[in-house]
């Protein structure tokens, strides 16, 4: 824990109750509060959604909803910020269900005082943050660094949903390293893995901290562009190509790399899944490889000539 105040959202409608738990952070005095409130589920979420909260204190009993229910709707629209239940009922039944549903702790209105508050928030903090440390080792392929497909998947549904809200577009790009199993089998696996970690990175230099950059398979990558039109799936297949081309000027060697890539667009007005706009994007990737290997009997070596082409299956 660092010595910045800790942001709290509260949402409760019971200004009793609010006054209460504002009383009790007060009485705290090695720990500085900056508490935020809201007497709905939806006003709580609109500053929830603002960012900077570390932690949120939630009554399941609120105007606009009601129950477990209440719980999930916030958490699914936050799933990194740690919550604490908070509840008029000694009810284990909910205790269970919220836990189990990915909240921090559960406290009884009327049996907490300033300090088990206290120590709920401050273990729920540090809870969250060693959760969140093993989850991101699950999320992230340890050869190249980038997120795996798990780690994709999930982080898309995010941003499909802020997408929806803000009517925001986005491209996908789905790219086949090119000759991969070539150069395994002509270079060793040890080498096939170097070719990879460059690939990744020539993606890493290529796209925005804010895209989401992924390799989901053995020799496919994907890179959702956020907030990106249709009409610059062209511009993003020739940044990556300039940028695989200075790669592959850096040293002399008998392979240079090469990607296929297949593009697909998100419409917020004609939403779909992220597994659809996958496929299709893969597909029009494969019709591209396809087209180009009619044309191009590249092989790795003496018999496959350097080639540093992206080719864009839009």
């Amino acid at each position: 824990m660092d010595d910045k105040p800790i942001r709290i959202l509260l949402i409760e409608d019971n200004p009793g109750d609010v006054r209460l738990i504002r009383e009790m952070l007060a009485e705290a005095a090695t720990t500085g509060f900056d508490l935020v409130c809201a007497d709905r589920l939806s006003t709580g979420l609109e500053r929830l959604l603002q960012g900077g909260i570390d932690i949120l204190l939630l009554d399941l009993g609120l105007p606009d909803s009601q129950g477990v229910d209440t719980f999930t709707k916030v958490h699914g629209e936050a799933p990194e910020v740690p919550i604490i239940v908070l509840t008029g009922l000694d009810d284990d039944v909910v205790a269970v269900t919220s836990v189990g549903a990915g909240a921090q702790d559960y406290l009884v209105k009327g049996q907490m005082d300033s300090n088990l508050l206290v120590r709920s928030i401050r273990y729920a903090i540090q809870r969250q943050r060693m959760q969140a440390e093993l989850r991101a080792l699950a999320l992230v392929d340890q050869l190249t660094g980038l997120h795996n497909r798990r780690g994709f998947l999930e982080l898309a549904q995010q941003q499909l949903k802020i997408a929806n809200r803000m009517k925001n577009g986005m491209l996908l790009l789905f790219a086949d390293f090119d000759d991969l199993k070539a150069i395994n089998d002509m270079f060793g696996h040890s080498e096939g893995d170097l070719a990879l970690t460059e690939i990744a990175q020539v993606f890493q230099e290529t796209f925005r901290a804010s895209d989401i950059v992924a390799r989901i398979g053995g020799d496919e990558f994907v890179v959702l562009a956020i907030d990106a039109c249709e009409n610059s799936a062209e511009a993003l297949a020739s940044r990556l190509q300039r940028n695989l081309e200075v790669h592959n000027a850096r040293e002399d060697r008998a392979y240079e790399l090469s990607l296929s890539v297949g593009t697909a667009y998100y419409d917020p007005e004609s939403p779909c899944s992220v597994d659809e706009l996958l496929v299709r994007a893969d597909a029009r990737m494969y019709e591209q490889k396809q087209r180009d290997e009619t044309h191009d009997s590249r092989r790795v070596a003496g018999a496959m000539p350097h080639n540093s082409e992206v080719r864009n299956g839009e």
